[in-house]
């Protein structure tokens, strides 16, 4: 079940069943002279939407489409939000989500610049009930889709080098299966992009002025997209499954 093309009645009939909902995360930005600017949100949700279909009982909600890019800003189309801007965000998203009863909240996630700002976040909101004492009616958990089991290393076998760390193969491969009519083509120099340390947007633009970091994009292609989403789908719905059966101890 899709949130966002459900009516609320439909969405409260199926609190009675599942406690459990999916949020795809990730952020705008640029990737590389060859990969879509929605990339890191495109994919958790393709991946999502995907096991949806597989598995009508999953719950997913709307994605969460910007996120922490501010290191992309030097490039035209990237959008970011601040550090606090994000964390009160999620902090909403969390608590709208369990004032109507959803009890894990799983945040599937396809960008590394969020992670510590996730993190972050979910230690703020513990905090709140761990000063009153109270246990939380909820339960957060933060999976990037490559970590999902045997994804990476699948990943690593179909692109033995220059996979990298940003605009990679692996991620413009799930894009381009999902929107073959988005493809799109450039010639850049090096073939595999240099890697080095991420600090702000000039420091970013100067290292990497292609935008990619360690990678060679043009590797990807539908055929491989369609593996690794349907790699991802199985392991997600075995993850979310193992989140909901998780048994937590009595306080």
């Amino acid at each position: 079940m899709l949130i966002h093309l459900s009516s609320w009645p439909e969405i409260d009939a199926r609190l009675k069943t599942t406690k459990t909902v999916v949020v795809p995360i990730g952020s705008n930005e640029q990737h590389g002279p060859t990969g879509l600017l929605g990339t890191d949100w495109m994919c958790p949700e393709i991946i999502a939407h995907a096991a949806e279909k597989a598995d009508e009982s999953l719950v997913v909600a709307p994605t969460f489409n910007i996120g922490m890019a501010q290191h992309h800003l030097a490039f035209a189309g990237t959008i970011s939000l601040r550090p606090s801007t994000f964390m009160a965000a999620i902090t909403d998203w969390v608590s709208s989500l369990s004032r109507h009863g959803f009890e894990r909240i799983y945040f599937l996630n396809g960008h590394g610049g969020n992670v510590a700002t996730i993190e972050a976040t979910f230690a703020e909101i513990y905090a709140e009930w761990s000063f009153v004492e109270e246990q939380p009616p909820f339960v957060l958990k933060l999976k990037n889709w490559w970590d999902l089991p045997g994804v990476n290393s699948l990943c690593t076998r179909i692109f033995p080098t220059g996979h990298g760390m940003h605009a990679t193969p692996s991620e413009i491969a799930v894009t381009q299966a999902a929107y073959p009519d988005h493809i799109k083509t450039a010639t850049y120099s090096p073939q595999i992009a240099p890697t080095g340390p991420i600090r702000d947007a000039l420091d970013y633009r100067a290292r990497f002025p292609d935008g990619r970091i360690g990678s060679d994009p043009a590797q990807a292609s539908p055929a491989h997209g369609r593996t690794i989403i349907d790699a991802s789908v199985l392991a997600l719905l075995k993850d979310v499954a193992d989140f909901s059966n998780e048994v937590l101890p009595e306080v």
